[in-house]
């Protein structure tokens, strides 16, 4: 595997299964931002047999909640946020086909148990880098929940935005992985 892959967001429901923990790479292409507001009210949605924001299938959930944009930029500091906020809805998310999450910390196990059934895949941004994550965004676009404020639904478009595979489509995880490094 080259030391860094250049993938389209389009590719990662297929590529997953080529993907391990510890791989790095660049991510272009649309994906969506929604917190654990936005979640619950998709799973609601869900449930309520209702159409989501955006569909499921094979797409890409960043956990962010953009600030505004200053004057002459396409969107402010777009960080990742705690990613376990969003365990109780993603199971069920990735049962209906979402390909990848995008995120920081560690995943629960039923998520990982769901990654692996899905054959889909976790990946981990810079926490605290928000400003510099911003630079990778070219396109932003509010399609849901707009009284969320920074919580609501975006529609990102991305080039380059350096990412690490945490969780894989094998049970792979980062997380524990290197726990068990450091004790050795």
């Amino acid at each position: 595997m080259p030391e860094l892959l250049k993938l389209d967001a389009r590719e990662l429901k297929n590529y997953a299964q080529k993907l391990h923990i510890g791989d790095k790479l660049l991510l272009s292409g649309y994906v969506y931002t929604a917190r654990d507001a936005a979640h619950k009210r998709i799973a609601e949605l869900m449930d309520s047999g209702k159409p989501t924001p955006f569909p499921i299938q094979n797409s890409v959930i960043y956990y962010a909640g953009p600030t505004p944009s200053p004057p002459g930029k396409v969107i402010g500091a777009c960080g990742p946020t705690t990613s376990g906020r969003m365990d109780p809805y993603a199971p069920k998310l990735l049962d209906s086909g979402l390909a990848a999450m995008i995120g920081k910390g560690e995943r629960s196990l039923a998520v990982r148990e769901a990654i692996v059934r899905n054959k889909a895949v976790y990946l981990c941004a810079i926490g605290g880098a928000g400003a510099l994550a911003a630079k990778c965004v070219k396109q932003l676009e509010v399609i849901a929940f707009d009284d969320l404020g920074c919580e609501s639904v975006k529609r990102l478009y991305l080039e380059n935005f350096p990412l690490v595979v945490c969780n894989d489509a094998y049970g792979g995880d980062l997380f524990s992985q290197g726990r068990m490094t450091y004790a050795k």
